[in-house]
This record gives C-alpha cells, structure tokens and sequence, in this order.
C-alpha cells in the first residue's frame, strides 16, 4: 500500500514541475523593445515598428529626457489626429516601460507639434 502513495506524490510533483516550467516558459518569451532604437522616443519614429513582430505581453521600453517628452497611450482616432482624450494615460519619467495588449497599440507624443512630427508608433501584438 505504502508505495502506490509514494508513486501517487511522485507523479504529482513531476506534474508540478511541468506546469511550472510551462509557466516559466511562457513568461521568457516576452521580449523587452528600445522604442526607436539607439535615438530612443524621438522624432520621425511612426516607422520603427515596421517589419518587427510583436506579442501581447513584449514591453515597449520608452527612454527619453524626462519633461521633454512624454508617452500617451491612445486609441486609432488619437493616434491619427495627434489628440489624447481627457482620461488618457500618460507616462512621462522618461524611462517607461508599457506591457503590449493584444491587439493595437498606439502611443503618441503631446507634446506641442511632436506627435505631427512623426512621435507616434502603432503597434499590432498578435
């Protein structure tokens, strides 16, 4: 009797393992993106999703100078007029980091005139 319980345990806990390392697994395949690249959030950067593949759950990594930018998440009518509703969030330390939803994305620049100037990006996680 005793080793049909040790056998039960035995498969409970390799079944743990598994599900653990399922989890585990899942979590290490979001990617952390440098919006920009080595310019960072800036000018002229609408361009720089393309041809870049993104899940929900990546991290966009916004890095600027702090209260010379800053980064609003928007919908498809604020990312096109380069206008933020009143309830908009909106980071600004200049290091944010924001959590892809599946879905678009799309974050904006309101600052006077940046986000006319090409400080938007659209995002498609899949």
């Amino acid at each position: 009797m005793m080793s049909k319980g040790r056998g039960s345990a035995v498969v409970a806990a390799a079944a743990a393992v598994c599900l653990l390392m399922l989890l585990t697994s899942e979590v290490a395949q979001a990617a952390t993106y440098k919006v920009g690249g080595a310019g960072g959030w800036t000018f002229n950067v609408a361009g720089w999703p393309k041809g870049k593949r993104f899940r929900a759950g990546d991290v966009l990594s916004f890095d600027y100078v702090k209260g010379t930018h800053n980064v609003v998440v928007v919908n498809m009518a604020g990312y096109d007029s380069c206008k933020a509703p009143s309830n908009a969030i909106v980071y600004s330390s200049g290091k944010d980091q924001i959590k892809l939803v599946k879905g678009k994305n799309f974050f904006i620049c309101t600052y006077q005139g940046h986000c006319e100037s090409a400080m938007k990006i659209a995002v498609t996680a899949t």
